[in-house]
């Protein structure tokens, strides 16, 4: 295919219409019609000879080769916004609209207290954080990164794990008062445990723990059942129960005395927290600049 600077005025129309999820937004962000925005990708799939976005009156939405093609062109495209500013001085600057998919425990319970500083840090940068159960596609739903626990997903995304971390259990110290201590996974049996229902099943998840080399399934019991953490830690902090969370998000909960980890001698589940970008290729500046707060947050919660 002959390259010429239409198509890449083409290209960037077509990565308008998936940062902005409809044709009449990108159409306000570059400052034509719609009608224009839909003729010049057009002649963009007419160029690569295949249909790259499926279009109904409601969404619009990548195909498979359009993923492809976005997820090799859109690091280009920042690189060269990139270049640009870099040559009229300024290196890199972290600015525009970042979109990121996170874990709710993760947003919850470690970044959004440390956010403002991310934020001050770059005033030319607007962060729109997404809160969601599972990855989805990030490309064709228009996310910039991700920052989920758990395996990453076999893919084309750039996966860096920032993370690892495994769960407690833990209750109040004025639950502990009240119904004792429990020294074994069995005695949870008898205590008030606060049950978290699996966002995939509905179905509270389930308590295992190891030690040397054995597992010990518990069927626990409690009438307090939630969907997210923020509510769980609300609870178990007013001493309703027993719960588990991961470690790293309970940390400074349990220095302060105001949660007492229990079980200490037995393994829970362990989780690792990574980053996910679709290219290694010149990853925007604002995405380089997130990964990096978001190490340098980690690092000082585990210092």
């Amino acid at each position: 295919m002959a390259f010429d600077g239409r198509v890449l005025a083409n290209v960037n129309v077509l990565a308008a219409v998936v940062e902005s999820g409809s044709f009449a937004r990108a159409a306000d962000a570059l400052g034509i019609t719609p009608s224009g925005v839909s003729r010049a990708v057009g002649r963009l799939e007419s160029s690569v000879g295949v249909r790259l976005l499926e279009r109904t009156t409601r969404s619009v939405k990548l195909t498979e080769e359009g993923r492809r093609l976005y997820e090799e062109i859109n690091p280009l495209l920042a690189g060269i916004g990139e270049a640009i500013t870099s040559t009229g001085g300024a290196f890199a600057a972290v600015r525009g609209r970042l979109r990121v998919n996170v874990d709710s425990f993760f947003a919850r319970l470690m970044l959004a207290p440390q956010i403002a500083k991310f934020l001050e840090r770059y005033p030319e940068l607007t962060l729109d954080l997404v809160t969601r159960d599972q990855l989805g596609d990030l490309v064709s739903e228009g996310y910039d990164i991700a920052v989920r626990f758990g395996e990453p997903p076999s893919s084309s995304l750039v996966a860096r794990k920032l993370l690892e971390t495994h769960t407690v259990t833990v209750a109040a110290p004025a639950y502990l008062r009240k119904y004792g201590t429990p020294e074994k996974p069995a005695d949870l049996v008898g205590h008030a445990c606060i049950q978290m229902r699996s966002p995939m099943t509905g179905q509270p998840l389930d308590w295992e723990y190891r030690r040397k080399g054995k597992s010990f399934p518990v069927k626990t019991s409690g009438r307090l059942f939630v969907t997210d953490v923020e509510t769980m830690l609300g609870a178990c902090l007013a001493g309703a129960g027993v719960a588990r969370f991961k470690a790293s998000g309970v940390q400074a909960l349990l220095e302060k005395g105001r949660l007492i980890e229990l079980l200490a001698d037995y393994a829970g589940d362990r989780y690792s927290l990574y980053v996910l970008y679709p290219s290694r290729h010149l990853p925007a500046a604002k995405v380089r600049a997130f990964i990096d707060f978001v190490a340098e947050i980690l690092g000082a919660q585990a210092a």
